[in-house]
């Protein structure tokens, strides 16, 4: 369903993120980040402002771990009555955002590749 009037609103965590991931990508991933900024702005956020539940709802997804459980709840009780956390994912990029009353609170935005494992320290050379 289509929804008038919603507006963006961008965390201060949001933009650190994308800092975050131009760093990781390095020198040789500037073209792409700025291809996901320019798609960014140019069509997620304007298709997420009209349909906001577009992105799958985060908290019902199944969960299987009790440290995970534990983080969920404090994550449910931050949020607001009528907030829906959601997660979207754009080419490479895991977009998590609240759709809020009339405005979607983008939160958080990854590479999926900064959602893997450091396991290097667990094999100590």
């Amino acid at each position: 369903m289509a929804v008038k009037g919603i507006k963006p609103l961008f965390t201060e965590n949001f933009s650190s993120n994308l800092s975050d991931i131009q760093a990781f990508l390095g020198e040789s991933g500037s073209p792409a980040i700025k291809r996901f900024f320019k798609h960014l702005v140019d069509d997620i956020v304007p298709m997420l402002c009209r349909f906001p539940r577009s992105g799958r709802s985060f908290l019902e997804r199944s969960i299987r771990s009790n440290e995970a459980l534990a983080t969920a709840q404090k994550v449910k009780e931050k949020l607001r009555e009528g907030d829906d956390l959601r997660e979207f994912i754009a080419d490479e990029y895991l977009i998590l955002y609240v759709v809020r009353a009339k405005q979607i609170v983008f939160l958080s935005v990854r590479h999926h590749r900064q959602l893997t494992f450091d396991l290097k320290r667990f094999w100590r050379e």
